[in-house]
């Protein structure tokens, strides 16, 4: 499952916030999206789960309009992990990560044993099992970064949609959630503010800046000096890592 994006637009009281961003993402691949702060990283994921509808352009699926999608439906190809959501839910782990099989079932439907297995792995991916009877809102916010993936994944989708996944999780989760993230084979969408994470686990980067694409293409060919000096406002020395051979940052203020 493919995802285009086509020259989108996005306006936001009145403000431009994207402005004709394009990003092509095959099948399967792990796109990272990096940026300065106030960027339009987040408003411009939030287009692809409809969480925002662009004031022109277009998000597809292969060849289908995701706005032409019943809700539910485009529920069941997309999932979206926001970067910050409320914390005052009073349910369990086990039935915020439920929620995910929504799009799957009729209203009102039991739930089914499938239902519960599928729940059950996501968790376990996530490495949260043994939170499942927490209640969400006593949860840190590292701990709720791992539900809400688990949540998504839940969903069985074909897109993933992340928004700093990493936040708030200590070194060895990030590098779990990471890993879990290409081994699911998904086509992802990932806004990082790492941007040696982003060297490391992803397969093609955008650069956006002021709301426009500015860099596209492999770690190696974008995170260059220069562009780290003019869209980032820092200095860099860039290695090889030893382990993995990508590219691995080293950064200084400038002068």
């Amino acid at each position: 499952m493919s995802l285009r994006l086509d020259d989108i637009h996005v306006e936001l009281a009145g403000k431009t916030i994207v402005a004709g961003a394009s990003v092509l993402v095959s099948a399967g691949e792990v796109c990272g999206v990096v940026g300065p702060n106030g960027g339009g990283k987040s408003t411009l994921l939030r287009t692809i789960y409809r969480h925002l509808r662009p004031k022109s352009g277009q998000v597809r699926l292969d060849d289908v309009d995701v706005l032409a999608l019943r809700p539910a439906e485009a529920a069941r190809r997309i999932a979206g992990v926001p970067q910050e959501t409320r914390s005052d839910f009073d349910i369990t782990v086990r039935e915020m990560v439920a929620m995910g099989r929504t799009p799957h079932k009729h209203p009102f439907a039991a739930e089914t044993r499938t239902d519960r297995a599928i729940v059950a792995d996501a968790l376990h991916r996530v490495d949260a099992t043994a939170l499942a009877d927490r209640h969400y809102a006593t949860l840190s916010g590292g701990e709720r970064q791992r539900v809400l993936l688990a949540r998504a994944l839940a969903q069985s989708p074909e897109v993933l949609v992340l928004d700093e996944p990493t936040n708030h999780l200590d070194v060895r989760h990030q590098l779990d959630l990471l890993r879990l993230v290409r081994e699911l084979a998904l086509t992802t969408v990932m806004a990082v503010h790492d941007l040696n994470l982003a060297a490391g686990w992803c397969d093609r980067l955008q650069v956006l800046a002021e709301g426009r694409i500015v860099a596209s293409g492999p770690p190696d060919e974008v995170l260059t000096p220069a562009l780290l000096r003019s869209v980032f406002a820092v200095d860099a020395d860039i290695t090889t890592h030893p382990r993995t051979g990508r590219p691995h940052l080293i950064l200084s203020p400038l002068g």
